[in-house]
């Protein structure tokens, strides 16, 4: 997914638009009622361009020139610049800091297996964790590290029997598919 993540930064931010924003961050998101299913084509799309690279190299080639391109794409971009994406008009940095989310949740699931391997950055990681409670409306316990929230907050990994006690109401409304 990180290569068409990187595709998707650069083509919406030379995407501009004349109209008000219509979402920002934290409502560029749409919550599923399930988890996703394999069953989207772009899921089968994504599993087809992974196989076609062959080697890891490869992928990595690939994904250092076309990340590298995206984020000097995100750097010099104007934050207050409209853009257009997914028949959606947010800023260019509400779009970006959505992304943030997006490749926060990517990272944890990539290093899911690798425990040798540096995890988000912290800033990173706190700033997706407010997102996700702004999204759904309450803060996670204090207690939750910010990587933990985010995994339990969208099914990464489910919550513990004390966490699950201290997420109390919120709970049963655990955990967010984001789309």
């Amino acid at each position: 997914m990180a290569v068409i993540d990187a595709q998707d930064v650069l083509i919406t931010l030379v995407t501009p638009a004349a109209a008000e924003p219509t979402r920002d961050a934290v409502t560029y998101w749409d919550i599923a009622a399930t988890p996703p299913t394999g069953d989207d084509p772009l899921d089968a799309l994504t599993v087809r361009l992974a196989a076609a690279y062959e080697e890891p190299r490869l992928l990595t080639f690939h994904l250092d020139d076309l990340g590298s391109a995206a984020g000097r794409a995100a750097e010099l971009a104007d934050p207050h610049l409209r853009v257009s994406t997914r028949d959606q008009v947010l800023t260019a940095g509400d779009y970006l800091s959505a992304y943030v989310l997006e490749w926060t949740l990517h990272h944890l699931d990539l290093i899911a297996h690798l425990p040798d391997v540096a995890g988000p950055p912290a800033e990173g990681l706190a700033r997706s964790r407010e997102m996700l409670e702004k999204i759904i409306g309450a803060p996670f316990p204090a207690s939750l590290s910010d990587r933990d929230a985010l995994l339990v907050g969208t099914g990464r990994r489910a919550p513990t029997t004390a966490e699950q006690a201290e997420l109390g109401e919120l709970a049963p409304r655990l955990p967010l598919f984001l789309g």
